[in-house]
């Protein structure tokens, strides 16, 4: 059993995206603009993407190399 709001917010969401914003949102970039600077977001998406990229030991964070994939090293021998 799913509990409602599991139900409701993504189908408000949809909504909201779909018919709604297209409306409201003419109206309200002028302000978004004044207090969200676009050299901000810049900023910040340049500083959050060099912190993930990083390695560790030579292997990325999800386990894979830095030349290819990871093989499965660690299937049984028969």
């Amino acid at each position: 059993m799913v509990c409602i709001p599991c139900i409701v917010i993504p189908v408000l969401l949809w909504v909201y995206k779909r018919f709604l914003e297209p409306i409201i949102y003419p109206f309200i970039a002028p302000f978004i603009n004044r207090f969200w600077r676009k050299e901000a977001v810049q900023e910040a998406q340049k500083h959050s993407t060099t912190e993930c990229n990083g390695t560790a030991n030579g292997a990325m964070a999800n386990g894979a190399t830095a030349n290819g994939p990871k093989t499965a090293i660690d299937k049984k021998a028969d």
